[in-house]
């Protein structure tokens, strides 16, 4: 039975993931593939070029600099995060991706973007690493209303793949991925509330099925959750969530934050390490 790791999403909130996968990373805990939505892709990624403490780094080193993240991106590319230097520059020139290892590496690598105009989910086999898998990795983590919508090689306009499935265990079963292990950042009791529609009506007119989906985002969500649950009750699934709310905000750049929320994740698979290795091994 093939194995599979599940990352969630949550922007800066990723670096609690980005912290798990490096204990595992350093304790040989490994799969034959990876999906990740969002902020669990681009940080995710690190996991097949095995590059443990990598996410941590540049998010600290650029973490200041207005061509990553900021109102200045926004206000003058349209773009948060700064497509051109965040997903192209940054890792090919300034803290190097490991292209060579990620495309050795025999872990299928999955993400998930949102399909603009019909506000379902489209799912992306990234094998290699060129302008258009990364154009994809990008896309993947394009929080609407403060993101342009990327258009990927295929054509493709696409956004956020949280928006319309933000926990893609039931996607990861049908690829034959049996036993999985989620890792999520938001508490494991959480649930999402509705969220004010008329804020999706305005700011995504263009684009009238993300704002539905948007609208609908907690009822797909809290469904989502109830499902990783009954897995882990059948033994299908192993979770790994936080404790207690992460201290940072989503698009937050405080360099202690970022630390504290990294020792978290990392904090969260060492105590569970001797059950993880048994769920693995089972």
């Amino acid at each position: 039975m093939r194995t599979g790791l599940v990352l969630e999403g949550g922007a800066m909130r990723g670096l609690f993931t980005a912290g798990v996968i490096d204990v595992m990373m350093e304790n040989g805990i490994d799969f034959d593939g990876l999906v990740g939505v969002s902020a669990g892709s681009s940080f995710g990624c690190n996991f097949k070029s095995r590059q443990p403490g990598r996410a941590l780094r540049y998010n600290l080193r650029f973490c200041k600099d207005p061509r990553y993240m900021g109102l200045r991106s926004l206000l003058s590319t349209g773009d948060l995060v700064g497509a051109e230097f965040a997903y192209h520059t940054l890792p090919l020139e300034l803290d190097i991706f490991d292209c060579a290892t990620f495309e050795k590496n025999p872990i299928e690598f999955h993400l998930v973007c949102t399909d603009v105009n019909s506000g379902e989910p489209v799912y992306y086999r990234m094998d290699k690493v060129d302008y258009d898998s990364l154009e994809w990795l990008r896309a993947s983590a394009s929080m609407p209303i403060v993101t342009r919508p990327v258009r990927v090689a295929d054509g493709h306009l696409l956004l956020d793949g949280g928006i319309s499935d933000s926990i893609p265990l039931e996607y990861f079963q049908h690829q034959g991925f049996g036993r999985n292990v989620v890792v999520l950042t938001q508490p494991i009791d959480y649930r999402k509330r509705p969220a004010s529609k008329w804020l999706f009506k305005l700011f995504m007119r263009r684009y009238p099925k993300i704002a539905e989906a948007m609208a609908r985002r907690h009822e797909m969500y809290n469904a989502q959750l109830d499902f990783v649950h009954s897995q882990a009750r059948q033994g299908t699934a192993f979770v790994i969530a936080p404790s207690q709310p992460l201290p940072i905000g989503r698009v937050e750049m405080n360099p202690e934050k970022m630390k504290s929320v990294y020792a978290m994740g990392r904090q969260a698979c060492l105590d569970i390490l001797p059950e993880l290795r048994k769920f693995m091994n089972n």
